[in-house]
């Protein structure tokens, strides 16, 4: 739950006999698609033209926003010959300038995971020549926290006996629930349920899209007792929001993995030192940069577009830059908007054409966005934590968001030095985040340090109490993640415009016939999303490749597992049964 703030602004190590055995699997896998993709890319370049060719004219894509989803299209289009202008308001986002706190210790927006199915992004850390071992730590568990103590714990699922999903999931975890009673748990069956008919045709996605996650827990008879005490944490750090504010679509698609999809696809790890910056958006960007040329532009917003309204296309990109400097990018021949809905409301609010001409943009600039608070605290001696990734549950000082703790010395403890910013280490490093955390960040920065030291830790942990922070760093970052309200998904920016050469980039698009098995707020979804937006202007000729490495073609994407065979049959059966009963009025009476 805890992996993608954790994928926007986005689970002690799982030591164990299998853990190793998975990172080599996922380490082959990788491997293999590298090679694959090699080998596609060679033959293209082969029939390609030449880059460089003085008769070959290359063209210009502008890339808005430097997160995954922008990366994927820069890498789509650089990769395949074309110029490519990566803008970011952040000063570096090539990742190469460490993220500092005033007394120049490190820091990272959000402690983000990378679960199982991550094939395309652990593809480019092969490609890029990384080794897993070094990048991430192996799986680890996840802890549970309410103020009665442990609750919970979200194994290693694939360190479990493997057996069909989901009694894979069920044996995995059936000891795991301290306070939980069975017949509580029982009460999900309803909502496996739903999950096989959430996708039957677009009409049935769309009814479950418009209900808020609260009424069809209430429909499906889920008991009060396991929404309160396990779903509602669990959304409130997965998607940021209680369920009474998300569309019960979305949250199905992430209790999907926790439920139906394979048994460990619900596994994941985390960055082993520095941060994903430094280990895999460095290197990725050095090298677009290096060997095909991409411009970089930090420290730039974008203030809006020029749009020929006759023929439908943007033909610039005005900005101005964090010292006050303004500029145009102009004679751009196609622009992709990697932006979340805060992003969006700001380029769209100052485009007029853009807005009169193509009203799925201003659609998506009225969505809504979650606030998130992330603090780094190091204290003045060691606690020990049975799990480095942890959440806390029903506390009332909470005011409402969710929470996360995770024990850096523990996950990065063979950096421990750098932990501290070059200083003697002298106890655990915490980084505690806050999701929908409106009225968290109106407090001081030293009223939220001591929430967490003096009462939200203790709580969770006996070992915390006494122990004082030594240093500590506070950032708010309004805005920062996607809201998927009840009603949204119409609204969502598709992965294709009305406007001919502009597409959109995202964990929150809609990507259509192109759509990938990664689902949510996901950094895989987000990246992949991106290397589709290149391709789409690729693939419809909005752009043309020079030759590169691809040849001019689009980038490979690779699918997550497919579903296991009974849940492919269970989605066949229900399928069928209820376009049996439409006609009279009766398939999923539950929605509407």
């Amino acid at each position: 739950f805890i992996a993608d703030f954790e994928a926007h602004v986005s689970p002690a190590m799982r030591a164990s006999a299998v853990a190793p055995s998975h990172a080599a699997r996922l380490t082959r896998t990788a491997r293999k698609h590298h090679t694959s993709r090699r080998t596609v890319r060679a033959v293209a370049a082969a029939a390609a033209p030449v880059v460089g060719d003085k008769d070959t004219k290359r063209q210009h894509v502008v890339v808005v926003g430097a997160g995954w989803g922008g990366l994927g299209a820069a890498k789509s289009l650089c990769e395949a010959g074309v110029d490519v202008t990566l803008i970011d308001a952040l000063k570096d986002p090539s990742g190469r300038t460490p993220d500092l706190t005033p007394s120049g210790k490190p820091f990272e927006a959000g402690t983000r995971g990378f679960w199982k199915d991550y094939p395309n992004i652990v593809s480019v850390c092969a490609e890029l020549g990384l080794d897993e071992s070094n990048v991430f730590t192996p799986y680890t568990a996840s802890s549970f926290f309410s103020p009665d103590g442990l609750e919970a714990t979200a194994p290693v699922f694939g360190d479990s006996l493997a057996l069909p999903s989901p009694l894979g999931q069920v044996f995995a975890t059936f000891e795991n629930f301290k306070r939980l009673p069975l017949a509580d748990r029982a009460s999900m069956v309803g909502l496996l349920y739903a999950m096989l008919d959430l996708n039957r045709d677009e009409a049935t996605f769309e009814a479950y899209d418009r209900m808020t996650a609260h009424e069809l827990f209430i429909r499906m008879g889920l008991s009060k007792r396991l929404v309160d005490d396990f779903i509602r944490p669990t959304l409130l750090v997965g998607l940021f929001k209680p369920p009474e504010e998300l569309s019960a679509a979305v949250v199905m698609e992430l209790l999907y993995y926790y439920a139906l999809a394979h048994q460990d696809s619900f596994d994941v790890r985390w960055i082993k030192s520095k941060s994903i910056a430094q280990l895999i958006i460095a290197p990725l960007c050095e090298r677009l940069e290096n060997d095909h040329g991409m411009k970089v532009m930090g420290g730039t917003f974008v203030s809006g577009v020029d749009v020929d309204e006759e023929s439908r296309s943007v033909t610039g990109v005005r900005y101005r830059t964090m010292d006050g400097k303004e500029g145009e990018i102009k004679d751009v021949d196609a622009v992709v908007f990697a932006l979340g809905a805060k992003g969006m409301k700001s380029v769209v609010s100052n485009s007029p054409a853009l807005a009169r001409i193509a009203p799925e943009f201003s659609a998506a600039a009225s969505l809504g966005s979650i606030d998130v608070v992330a603090t780094r605290i190091w204290l003045d001696s060691y606690v020990f934590v049975e799990n480095p990734a942890n959440v806390f549950s029903r506390f009332t000082s909470l005011r409402g968001a969710g929470g996360t703790f995770f024990m850096l010395d523990q996950l990065q403890k063979d950096t421990e030095v750098e932990l501290w910013g070059g200083e003697e280490p002298r106890g655990s490093v915490i980084a505690a985040d806050f999701y929908n955390g409106t009225a968290i960040a109106t407090m001081s920065d030293e009223d939220i340090v001591k929430l967490l030291t003096d009462e939200l830790l203790p709580a969770a942990v006996p070992g915390f109490k006494g122990v004082k922070a030594v240093d500590s760093c506070v950032r708010r970052y309004p805005g920062a993640v996607s809201l998927f309200s009840p009603g949204s998904y119409k609204k969502r920016p598709p992965l294709e415009t009305s406007i001919s050469n502009v597409v959109c980039a995202g964990d929150w698009v809609r990507m259509g016939e192109r759509e990938h098995g990664a689902k949510g707020l996901c950094q895989e979804r987000a990246f992949v999303c991106g290397l589709e937006a290149g391709n789409s202007l690729l693939r419809r000729n909005i752009v043309t490749g020079t030759g590169g490495v691809s040849g001019g073609a689009g980038h490979p994407v690779i699918p997550i597992r497919p579903d296991e065979a009974q849940v492919v049959v269970g989605r066949a059966l229900n399928k069928q049964l209820m376009d049996t009963l439409s006609p009279f009025g009766l398939a999923s009476p539950w929605i509407r």
